[in-house]
């Protein structure tokens, strides 16, 4: 694919002329420069090739201290530089819609209206149509405008500014694939592309009617071939190689060289998705057929909804190379050996980053899906939320907890103990986890109030401090690993009546996750509605994965198990010494 073309405009404006567009005169030169130049001065002749002696004046000259008659009464000019203001500022703006795709799209589309989000989603797609990105996954929450971008304004953008590009768009079905041609044929058809792309037009089947103007004035502008295509699955342009294919998912791709392939949504739906045969035909079909038809400089962009851990997104991520798009600073750098990747939740849940800087918490588009709407569906089903909105798709098969903790209403009567656990922060992007917690004379851990936050430990430490005095703890243990001691002996300033209890967590802290598992499934008892009120640690429990390497966050599994050894063995000692005394 050639770079996009550098059009640099020009405008020499006539000031002798200013209320008179007419002699505004667009010329295309050959390295596509619009040009758009003044009129040759009335006074001149156009074929006369010497010049004209100027004729002697009979009037006096005036005399030196005179001020001339326009700098005396200076004429206003506003109303005749409008018509010019216009000319440019429309000029301005077509030029701004042939560079970049959102403008493109508000150009051609004057109802659309982008929110953030769509303008860092556009920019991210502008990079790859001019060719800066060579592959791309885009994981997109559902009914947030995205086939709209990837797969109708994006190809005709492309064929605008790269008319010889081939063109093919799969999904999960030939009719929403044909569907996405229609709409991009629609798009080339309309007047503001045309205006904007004049010499990227449909060519019309034999018997048809033309709706593209002809350029036979200009040189080498012809038809390429005497027997066009022009269907609901593909289409070719007129006067340019460029070509456009639409298949359903392992529909042919044979005989075709694909230039730029986009594959929207390969599964329709979970059904689809969780079935192995679906997903194995899927990856078969992308391998020996989708990926054959591609070259060197091929461009592949994947984009859509995550259904499955093992979908084709999963199962590239487990063979290639996956860089995640943080950044504006990378669309400049794409991996020659991998791919980049960018997940928009809808619900942001990490950090901010340059690339979105949304803050924890908030929706992607909430004039479209506000945050009250998106928790009540999370309600509904997590899992499946968490695949299809927040684009981390986790078998239940594979979770170590799930859905299968026990909550409770109140408190029992009898308390015997009450106690914290916290595991500090060992790495920048690590959690400060602190469990407070009652036990009762059963062995059942009751967790009281939690704090889950990558805040430093200069804030953490009074935070901390807070919640043992109002949880009325009355002990309290803080592993002494990466700088834990020195936040123990912090909070200890803080509540010197409560004891803080040191320890080095040495074991093996994978070992200790999966092996106490059931165990604190059976001993734990968390408050009803705890996913509502600590939405973060119940986001990394509940889709905490038995295949530990597909952890991002270990903190909260951690502090758990830190819990359970501390309370559980207690119980189990206490129980042995009674009996023993009993069997005395």
């Amino acid at each position: 694919m050639r770079p996009p073309h550098q059009l640099n405009h020009i405008f020499v404006l006539n000031s002798t002329h200013p209320a008179d567009p007419s002699h505004l005169h667009p010329q295309t030169n050959a390295s596509n420069h619009i040009i758009m130049q003044s009129p040759k001065p009335p006074h001149h002749s156009e074929t006369s090739s010497t010049p004209q002696t100027p004729q002697p004046s009979t009037k006096p000259a005036p005399q030196s201290n005179q001020t001339p008659p326009s700098a005396q009464h200076p004429q206003p000019q506003h109303k005749s530089l409008k018509p010019i203001v216009s000319i440019t500022r429309n000029s301005i703006r077509r030029e701004q819609a042939r560079r970049n795709l959102a403008s493109f799209a508000q150009y051609c589309m004057p109802e659309f209206s982008p929110t953030p989000f769509h303008l860092t989603y556009y920019r991210v797609l502008e990079a790859f149509a001019k060719g800066t990105i060579k592959r791309l996954i885009i994981s997109v929450p559902p009914q947030h405008g995205k086939s709209l971008g990837s797969s109708i304004l994006l190809p005709a953008f492309v064929l605008g500014i790269h008319p010889n590009t081939h063109i093919a768009i799969a999904s999960y079905s030939f009719r929403l694939a044909t569907r996405f041609n229609r709409r991009i044929q629609q798009l080339i058809d309309s007047e503001p592309y045309r205006t904007l792309f004049p010499e990227t037009q449909l060519k019309t089947p034999r018997g048809g009617h033309t709706n593209f103007t002809p350029l036979s004035n200009k040189p080498g502008k012809t038809i390429i071939n005497n027997n066009p295509v022009r269907t609901a699955e593909a289409f070719e342009l007129a006067y340019s190689s460029g070509s456009l294919l639409a298949v359903g998912r392992e529909g042919s791709l044979t005989g075709n060289s694909v230039d730029l392939l986009i594959l929207d949504d390969l599964f329709k739906d979970a059904m689809e998705a969780n079935s192995p045969i679906i997903r194995d035909n899927s990856w078969e079909w992308y391998n020996a057929v989708a990926r054959t038809r591609l070259h060197n400089r091929s461009q592949e962009l994947l984009v859509g909804t995550r259904w499955h851990e093992e979908d084709l997104v999963g199962r590239l991520a487990a063979h290639e190379k996956i860089i995640e798009l943080v950044d504006p600073s990378q669309l400049t750098e794409s991996p020659s050996d991998g791919w980049f990747r960018l997940n928009f939740e809808a619900i942001k849940t990490g950090p901010s980053t340059p690339i979105d800087p949304r803050p924890k918490g908030t929706a992607l588009w909430p004039e479209r899906q506000s945050l009250t709407l998106l928790e009540t569906r999370r309600k509904l089903d997590r899992n499946l939320f968490e695949a299809l909105y927040q684009g981390h798709p986790v078998s239940k098969a594979g979770l170590l907890y799930g859905d299968s903790f026990t909550t409770y209403d109140a408190l029992p009567e009898r308390i015997i103990k009450r106690g914290s656990y916290t595991d500090t922060a060992d790495m920048g992007d690590d959690y400060l986890c602190s469990l407070c917690y009652a036990v009762d004379s059963e062995g059942l851990i009751y967790i009281l109030d939690t704090l889950y936050t990558q805040e430093p430990m200069e804030v953490t430490e009074s935070l901390v401090a807070n919640m043992f005095r109002d949880a009325d703890i009355r002990e309290a243990t803080i592993e002494s690993n990466n700088g834990g001691r020195g936040f123990a002996r912090a909070v200890n300033r803080l509540v010197p009546e409560i004891k803080i209890n040191w320890i080095h967590q040495s074991r093996n802290k994978e070992a200790r996750i999966l092996s106490n598992s059931a165990t604190v499934l059976r001993l734990v008892r968390w408050p009803r509605g705890w996913e509502e009120r600590w939405p973060e640690l119940a986001h990394d429990l509940l889709n905490y994965q038995r295949l530990y390497r597909a952890n991002r966050h270990h903190d909260a599994p951690d502090a758990l198990t830190g819990v359970i050894e501390t309370e559980f063995e207690r119980f189990k000692r206490t129980i042995r010494a009674v009996s023993f005394r009993s069997g005395k």
